[in-house]
């Protein structure tokens, strides 16, 4: 039933696939890996992917009832066997039945350590002129990308973070060309990268602007800069925002962004 699967493999393509692949889209960038986790069925209506020290991201087709989905997660834990795992990531009942099988399997527990919304833009609204411009980050920028990041990680996780650790993922963010700045007066206020294009979607993610620096509108100029970039290379720009994060939702909402459905992330303990 289960067969390995590479980048670009038709189950990608697949009808069932593609009416849920924003909120699965990170699927795209694992699938590149080379050395990740990559399981399908031979039918396409599952995929398991995971880049190792990872969740897996599992996508099982809608198209599925749920004693199915159940019966398709016991195999697949069947095939995987010994292997163990940080949490999961998929739609959120898909999620839970696979943690419940998964746990009682192991004897742990699990809770839903995070809840994505999945947007994607399909038709950019432009927001209010807003001072300042996008600047491609260079090497000279890689210490206040590390900073920004930090900081990202602070709000995403509750933790203060030493810029110092984000410099080396600072460093390759600015080397593949894909990260951008929002600058004032030459002072950087804000930041957003592309992560990763696949055949159809560009995924944003990194969006952030220090406290000292919002509500001026920054974080929107910076990520509808992007939009447009890809819009015009004929790629949907998309992107997942945290639940329960009001401010940057309706940030992502007013140039665009519609909610296209929701990922649950969950750890194991």
């Amino acid at each position: 039933m289960f067969e390995k699967f590479i980048a670009g493999d038709g189950v990608l393509r697949s009808q069932a696939f593609i009416e849920e692949e924003v909120e699965h889209n990170l699927i795209h960038m694992i699938g590149s890996v080379d050395h990740s986790m990559k399981v399908k069925t031979a039918d396409d209506q599952l995929i398991f992917a995971q880049t190792s020290g990872y969740n897996p991201w599992l996508w099982i087709s809608r198209e599925l009832e749920t004693d199915l989905q159940k019966q398709r997660i016991e195999s697949l834990l069947d095939f995987i066997g010994d292997r163990s795992f940080p949490g999961v990531s998929a739609a959120p009942n898909t999620a839970n039945l696979f943690a419940e099988s998964y746990c009682t399997r192991k004897g742990r527990l699990y809770h839903n350590q995070m809840t994505l919304i999945a947007y994607y833009c399909p038709s950019l609204i432009l927001p209010a002129v807003v001072e300042g411009k996008l600047l491609q980050a260079n090497k000279e920028h890689s210490g206040i990308v590390a900073e920004f990041m930090a900081g990202f990680s602070e709000d995403a996780f509750g933790m203060p973070a030493a810029p110092d650790t984000f410099l080396s993922m600072a460093e390759e963010a600015v080397r593949s060309g894909q990260m951008y700045l929002w600058v004032v007066e030459e002072i950087p206020v804000s930041m957003a990268k592309i992560a990763h294009i696949s055949t159809r979607h560009g995924r944003i993610n990194d969006v952030f602007t220090p406290r000292v620096h919002r509500k001026k509108g920054y974080a929107s100029a910076v990520v509808a800069e992007i939009c447009q970039m890809l819009l015009d290379q004929k790629i949907t720009p998309m992107l997942y925002a945290d639940a329960k994060n009001p401010d940057s939702n309706k940030v992502y909402q007013s140039i665009g962004f519609v909610e296209a459905g929701r990922i649950a992330e969950i750890r194991f303990a």
